[in-house]
């Protein structure tokens, strides 16, 4: 995989699949402080390095809800990237901070719901006009 001017190549695509999430933690407590902020950005970078795609920037905003911008090959869809990064990193730090479970019921870090908008580096007024201005001469 090498990157061109945003454009990722792999052995059978080239693609510009771009990312951004965000998700909060459950009934929006504010336990997202710096210590934790750091540990989750590495366990982030970890998860996206074995997984396979790659996270361009990582933020927790307030304390209780994280932004991420990441770019993904097409064979990963987003949902399984949203379940990957909750899903482990939940896991992971209620057992490196085992006190924030004490904020929380139910065992569960993260609000089940998440956002998710794709991000291109071409607007879809400009898609829609070279589509329609390509030649119909066959």
């Amino acid at each position: 995989m090498c990157m061109k001017e945003n454009l990722i190549y792999y052995r059978t695509c080239v693609c510009n699949i771009n990312y951004h999430m965000v998700w909060s933690v459950k009934y929006r407590r504010k336990i997202l402080k710096p210590e934790i902020e750091e540990y989750l950005q590495e366990l982030v970078q970890q998860i996206a390095e074995d997984k396979g795609f790659t996270v361009h920037l990582f933020e927790c905003g307030e304390g209780d809800h994280v932004h991420c911008f990441v770019s993904a090959p097409p064979k990963l869809s987003i949902t399984a990237i949203v379940k990957y990064l909750k899903g482990i990193t939940g896991r992971k730090l209620f057992e490196h901070f085992p006190e924030i479970r004490n904020q929380l019921w139910k065992g569960e870090l993260w609000n089940h719901s998440y956002y998710v908008e794709t991000i291109g580096s071409v607007s879809e007024e400009n898609i829609r006009r070279y589509i329609e201005h390509q030649s119909k001469s066959y």
